[in-house]
């Protein structure tokens, strides 16, 4: 069987590693899997870039994002049935569609001749314009007068009502099987233009060889974290972007009590952490943007707890990272969120927005020893039985076989 992905990059991005976890999955199972991406970062023969027009989707860039459409320029797509992964795939697999490499148009196109499952990593496939809706549940009945006009990916015209009519079209021309990696966004799928597909809900995987517990002590020494500390984790692409919530992050820690601050370091990964070092007014060690599982897993080992102080999110990787190596989590009751911070279980649910619940579980947590001793043992269990990328490797493959019969 051979299966080709369509993302925005291969490794750069939470969706991208999602897809590549994928296919390294597939492969260990026997799949000759390939990818198409919008960015190559890795040196492999199974990873191609999206060819693409430059010049002329350049000039047609100026008339489609002054009219508020994202990617209608990118006539490429129409292009990627003449490559050669594309000709010898027997199954498509779309992944994020919407970072600038790609076309929704040319979907009916794509699919006409050959099965494709579209794995969702966010909202934007249903939706007017924006990857995530917040309060804002217009995508239900067809969009326009859009409330956040500049939430990724932004809009300087308000046609959502006119793109969300469009994805409609399409899907109606289109052969699709959609999968939801969480439960939240399952429901939401369900509610959407899509429900006229099947609808299945897989989680992500993750290598939990890679993705182990190590021990506490000399992972801090490998970071240079004195002995007696206790450790808080925080990680994202980007720390300042105000979707994973650094703001309320920074409020949360203000409000703990002056002798814990104390006593604690912040340990960052992800661009942007020294904004959070120099306001947050506690010992601090920013590791920047980490691409190693090998670091990233010495990181979250070290930590005695992961927090995670997102606004909207579907199953966020680093979360799946933190209980795979065994770290307990604090983070908001929100979209997919739930899944993997199970209240008194692997960690604390905070109400949305509430920056001192949050700073309350942080405190609750921190305090209890044996609680997250036992967190610890929940955290790396359910990693092992729920999300194992084998497991996610099978489901995947069994869908698969399902569409060619």
């Amino acid at each position: 069987m051979n299966v080709l992905h369509i993302n925005q990059s291969d490794i750069s991005g939470g969706a991208a590693i999602a897809g590549y976890r994928l296919h390294q999955g597939l492969l260990a199972q026997g799949i000759d899997s390939r990818l198409l991406v919008g960015r190559v970062e890795t040196s492999s023969d199974r990873v191609e870039v999206v060819p693409s027009k430059y010049r002329i989707e350049k000039q047609l860039l100026r008339v489609t994002s002054r009219l508020g459409f994202n990617y209608l320029n990118i006539i490429s797509s129409f292009d990627i049935p003449k490559h050669s992964f594309y000709k010898n795939a027997d199954i498509l697999n779309f992944h994020n569609l919407h970072t600038g490499y790609f076309n929704y148009l040319a979907i009916p196109a794509l699919t006409e001749n050959k099965p494709a499952v579209f794995t969702l990593h966010d909202m934007w496939s249903f939706t007017g314009h924006c990857a995530y809706s917040y309060d804002c549940d217009r995508w239900k009945t067809g969009c326009g007068k859009c409330p956040y006009p500049d939430t990724y990916p932004a809009v300087t015209a308000d046609n959502t009502r006119l793109e969300w009519k469009l994805k409609n079209w399409v899907y109606s021309r289109s052969n699709l099987t959609i999968v939801t990696p969480s439960n939240w966004l399952t429901k939401q799928a369900e509610q959407s233009m899509l429900n006229r597909f099947p609808v299945h809900h897989i989680p992500y995987g993750i290598d939990t060889e890679a993705y182990k517990p190590l021990e506490l002590e000399q992972c801090r020494s490998v970071l240079g974290i004195s002995t007696g500390k206790k450790v808080l984790m925080f990680g994202a692409e980007s720390l300042k972007d105000s979707r994973k919530g650094g703001d309320l992050l920074l409020k949360a820690l203000q409000n703990l009590p002056p002798s814990l601050k104390a006593e604690t370091v912040l340990l960052t990964i992800g661009r942007g952490g020294e904004a959070i070092s120099e306001a947050v007014g506690m010992a601090t060690l920013n590791l920047a943007y980490v691409t190693s599982d090998r670091l990233k897993s010495i990181a979250y080992s070290a930590a005695d707890l992961f927090v995670f102080p997102t606004r909207a999110d579907n199953l966020p990787l680093v979360l799946q990272e933190s209980m795979a190596c065994g770290t307990p989590m604090v983070s908001f009751k929100i979209g997919g969120v739930p899944d993997l911070v199970r209240p008194g279980v692997t960690g604390y649910l905070a109400t949305p927005e509430d920056a001192q619940d949050f700073s309350n579980g942080i405190v609750q947590l921190l305090e209890d020893e044996k609680l997250r001793d036992q967190m610890r043992q929940n955290c790396r269990a359910i990693a092992l039985k729920e999300y194992s990328l084998e497991l996610q490797a099978k489901r995947y493959i069994e869908l698969y076989q399902h569409l060619q019969n």
